[in-house]
C-alpha cells in the first residue's frame, strides 16, 4: 500500500506500483467510443499511462493537455490517459480543448486497472478513484519508468517520463 497526500491530508491506494523491469500488468479499458481497449493493442510500441482521479480537476485536466503537446514530438509513443471517469466526459474534455495526440480510456466498469496497478485509492474523499501516477511501459511490454505522485494536488514529472521513452 502506498501512502500519498491530498493537500497535505494523508490517504493511502490499494498497493504500489509495478516495478521497473517488471512485465507490465495487461488491463482491458473503455475508450471514448465505449470498446474496450487492452494494453496488448499497444503491443510493440512505447506506452506512456497518464494515471488520474478526474479529467474535471484542474492538474488532471492539466496532465491531459501537457501529454498531448508532448506526445506530438514523440510519434513512436502513445499516451494513454486513464482515470474512472466516464468515457462521455472525457471525450467531451478532449473535445473542447482539441486534444488528439493522447488516448483516453477509462476504469469505470470494474476498477480492475486501478486494483492491478496498485492505485486505488482505499480511503479519503478520492475514495475508489485513481491515484496520480504516471506508468512507461517498453516496446516489449516492461515496465521502464513509474512515479507514484505523492502530492494529488501536483503535477507528474514530465520530464522524466519522456526521457524513459528517448
Amino acid at each position: 500500500m502506498a501512502q500519498v497526500t491530498l493537500k497535505g491530508n494523508p490517504i493511502n491506494t490499494n498497493g504500489n506500483l509495478p516495478e521497473k523491469g517488471s512485465q507490465a500488468p495487461g488491463f482491458q479499458l473503455t475508450n471514448t467510443s465505449l470498446e474496450t481497449v487492452s494494453l496488448n493493442d499497444y503491443k510493440g510500441k512505447k506506452v506512456i499511462l497518464n494515471i488520474f482521479p478526474s479529467v474535471d480537476t484542474g492538474t488532471c485536466a492539466a496532465s491531459v493537455r501537457q501529454f498531448n503537446k508532448k506526445a506530438s514530438e514523440h510519434p513512436d509513443t502513445v499516451v494513454l490517459c486513464i482515470s474512472r471517469d466516464l468515457p462521455f466526459a472525457m471525450a467531451r474534455f478532449c473535445g473542447a480543448e482539441g486534444l488528439d495526440n493522447v488516448v483516453s480510456l477509462s476504469d469505470f466498469k470494474t476498477g480492475q486497472f486501478g486494483k492491478d496497478y496498485g492505485l486505488e485509492f482505499t480511503d479519503g474523499p478520492l475514495q475508489n478513484l485513481l491515484s496520480r501516477a504516471v506508468v512507461v511501459i517498453d516496446e516489449s511490454g516492461k515496465v521502464a519508468y513509474t512515479e507514484q505522485v505523492a502530492e494529488t494536488v501536483d503535477e507528474p514529472n514530465y520530464t522524466s517520463a519522456l526521457e524513459a521513452v528517448s
